[in-house]
């Protein structure tokens, strides 16, 4: 008979990190933790600092989105939600200008369920709350492991609904063309595992993260000249494109692409181009998703191939 282990909660988390500041946001700091948290609420972050100031306070961890630079904050509570934290995290948001506000508790209580949803309804499209409880479970003798389950988050399709209406028609059909990129490309396994879910927009670009605050991967369809593009985009390291661009033949045959090389007074581009006119017909679309889809892939595998 096939034996079977008995999964069990803790309910008591500090039984696992016995203070906020200095053992769980330590350790939901660390790259491997604050990935899985990227993952749970589809931001790609990158740790700023701990314990950053804001005023006579500070708040438990200060990030940013990875390739667009978007400040979040996350405050952390071991026990209940309760007014104390949620004037904080409202501090906090205003105090860095954040843009995605993260509370992680033990237990939302509904009235504070409540008050982040309203602030989700309240606020525009570039300002998001979410409100998690984290959980800690255990296979046997196992060690413990985290689950973050959202309670509130950003109604996404609420907040583009508002600003749709002053779209042009142009936009609309960028906002359309990505919105139906995400959902196709996050249905495929090798994709989802690559990369992180982002928001769509209504313009020509849609941004990957790259694993690197160095540089990220820009998925573009420029409607004017019909064309897809995919670019390593380097924010603004010329020294990184330079020692590239010693090995521009080695990075063409590993793409197995033609590549052109844009450099700007800061940031610099290695982008290559694919016809594609997303107006046309939107049956095409597919075709059009899939190349996307396998040359960011290509991307990404040639920045780390190269060491960038």
């Amino acid at each position: 008979m096939t034996k079977i282990s008995k999964l069990t909660r803790i309910n008591d988390l500090r039984e696992i990190w016995k203070h906020e500041a200095r053992d769980f946001s330590k350790w939901l700091s660390d790259e491997e933790n604050l990935k899985d948290l990227s993952d749970a609420v589809g931001i790609s972050m990158v740790l700023d600092e701990l314990e950053s100031s804001v005023g006579s306070f500070s708040v438990d961890i200060l990030a940013s989105e990875e390739g667009t630079g978007r400040k979040i904050i996350i405050e952390n509570q071991l026990g209940d939600t309760d007014h104390d934290h949620l004037g904080k995290v409202i501090t906090y948001a205003a105090g860095k200008n954040a843009n995605v506000i993260i509370w992680i508790v033990k237990r939302a209580r509904d009235e504070h369920r409540q008050a982040v949803e309203w602030l989700n309804q309240k606020t525009d499209e570039d300002i998001g709350f979410f409100l998690i409880e984290i959980e800690i479970w255990k296979i046997g003798d196992s060690l413990p492991a985290p689950k973050f389950n959202i309670v509130e988050r950003p109604n996404e399709w609420a907040k583009t609904m508002k600003i749709v209406e002053g779209l042009s028609e142009t936009q609309k059909i960028q906002l359309e063309f990505w919105q139906n990129f995400i959902e196709y490309a996050y249905n495929k396994p090798e994709f989802s595992s690559t990369f992180g879910r982002r928001k769509a927009h209504p313009q020509h670009w849609y941004d990957l993260s790259a694993g690197s605050s160095e540089y990220y991967i820009g998925l573009t369809a420029n409607t004017q000249k019909k064309r897809l593009g995919v670019d390593l985009y380097i924010n603004d390291n010329k020294d990184l494109f330079a020692k590239l661009a010693l090995r521009k033949d080695e990075i063409e045959k590993f793409l197995g692409l033609k590549t052109e090389w844009r450099e700007a007074s800061k940031a610099c581009r290695i982008i290559t181009l694919n016809d594609g006119d997303i107006k046309k017909d939107t049956s095409e679309w597919k075709s059009m998703f899939d190349w996307l889809i396998k040359t960011a892939i290509r991307f990404k595998e040639m920045a780390k191939k190269f060491d960038v």
